[in-house]
């Protein structure tokens, strides 16, 4: 693909109001994540509930992995009032950030003894709409710009989340330590006005208007005979054609045969890194690190090295558009993973192990932007919440299924054929950068 900008250019678009703003969107998407995970499992076993019972509440993240099902809705439902005050995204970005504010103080205020029921379901009303906001979130990154600004609107997005991870994490269990855990869910609350704020600032992204989209739509509502919206079964039929229906065959009409390859790259991208991460605290424990040494490891050199290769990567798309650095994430997601080799066969070293630590976060940090704004450009604007949604869940899906028998391997081949098995996973997504590179170049 051919060079965008220069460098100058390139670092500059991180001046960009709306590239900024995404640090406070992405806040606002991070913040309630862990306050639903591992943050409300050390709650509810701190007053003493039985870890049976936790292990239920993880149950609670199946929300974000079927976020898909009501992407559609969020993609053409209109909300009376709020959308005709602030538009589309705004008004569904609004509604979610004060149903997840609702929901923590919902879960503040019950009490864990005799109303563990109503933690629960205030939990997954929390999960719930957190899960709604993710997909608003990315169908107004994606709409706000243009495609080569997409990396850097995923760095900025990137920093958020992990300052809210921070926050929702270590600043939780101090609040918690000093007061209570109600007093620090009443906090947490607070702070997702950050997110109402940012959202109440920013512009609604100019409406989409694919008018081949809509052709596509029309042709679609025909074949399956429910053009004419007669009575209201006929007008379920219609909205569930064009909200549900219309996005995959508009994706697979956009990119003929080669639709299937792009989304087997989507399910493939990031297996080197998944599988990988599975066993990465288990590895680092056997062999003899301390769990304060893999903390302070992991936190100072892993938080600031995703930063910085996340930003580096918004740069890079900037620079020199998507293919490129899309097949430098893949090839480094891949290569870093050798070199948990070489310290699984040293001596244990802290240096050993903060370079690995520190080359495994960047390179991670460089796939994840580049491979957004991949993603994001593949999406239509007509179509943007339901597609990136179905790309999202794509992602992660089976790259998780496999990361479930790093287990195995481990135990059968060790450590060191398990990082070169890792890196292996990572080839197919090379290959299919590569195969979709000489494709883009031929067109």
């Amino acid at each position: 693909m051919a060079v965008k900008s220069g460098w100058r250019e390139a670092f500059l678009v991180y001046t960009r109001p709306r590239v900024l703003g995404m640090v406070f969107l992405g806040f606002s998407a991070g913040l309630p994540f862990l306050l639903v995970f591992s943050t409300l499992s050390a709650w509810l076993r701190d007053v003493g509930v039985e870890l049976s019972v936790i292990g239920f509440f993880s149950w609670v993240g199946v929300t974000y992995s079927i976020k898909v099902f009501w992407a559609p809705v969020v993609d053409t439902l209109p909300l009376p009032w709020l959308t005709k005050c602030f538009g589309k995204r705004r008004s569904w970005m609004l509604l979610a950030q004060l149903g997840i504010a609702a929901g923590l103080v919902g879960m503040a205020s019950a009490d864990v003894e005799s109303q563990l029921q109503w933690i629960a379901i205030f939990a997954v009303w929390v999960a719930f709409c957190s899960s709604t906001q993710d997909i608003v979130i990315d169908a107004y990154r994606i709409e706000a710009v243009i495609v080569e600004y997409q990396g850097a609107m995923a760095a900025m997005y990137v920093l958020g989340y992990r300052i809210a991870l921070l926050v929702a994490g270590a600043g939780a269990f101090y609040l918690a330590e000093y007061f209570d855990w109600a007093i620090a869910y009443q906090l947490m609350a607070a702070c997702m006005l950050v997110g109402v704020a940012a959202t109440l600032i920013i512009d609604e992204p100019l409406a989409n208007g694919d008018q081949e989209a809509r052709k596509l739509a029309r042709r679609v509502e025909s074949a399956l005979g429910v053009s004419e919206r007669r009575n209201w079964l006929a007008r379920l039929g219609a909205w569930f054609s064009d909200a549900v229906l219309s996005p995959f065959v508009e994706f697979f009409t956009r990119n003929g045969k080669f639709g299937l390859m792009i989304l087997v790259l989507i399910a493939t991208y990031k297996m080197s890194d998944i599988t990988m991460g599975v066993m990465a605290n288990p590895f680092y424990l056997d062999i003899g690190f301390s769990k304060k040494e893999i903390a302070d490891i992991s936190k100072i050199f892993g938080f600031f090295m995703t930063i910085a290769g996340a930003s580096l990567g918004g740069v890079l798309v900037a620079r020199y558009g998507i293919m490129k650095p899309l097949l430098l994430g893949a090839v480094m997601a891949a290569a870093t993973n050798l070199l948990f080799v070489l310290l699984a066969v040293s001596e244990p070293s802290l240096v050993l192990l903060a370079g690995a630590v520190s080359a495994d976060n960047l390179s991670g940090g460089i796939a994840t932007s580049v491979f957004i704004a991949y993603l994001s450009g593949m999406t239509s604007k007509a179509y943007t919440a339901t597609q990136y949604a179905l790309f999202s869940s794509l992602m992660t899906l089976p790259a998780k299924l496999l990361g479930g028998f790093s287990g195995i391997v481990v135990e059968h081949y060790g450590y060191e054929l398990f990082f070169i098995y890792s890196a292996s996973v990572g080839l197919p997504a090379i290959v299919l950068v590569l195969v979709l590179m000489r494709r883009y170049a031929r067109s």
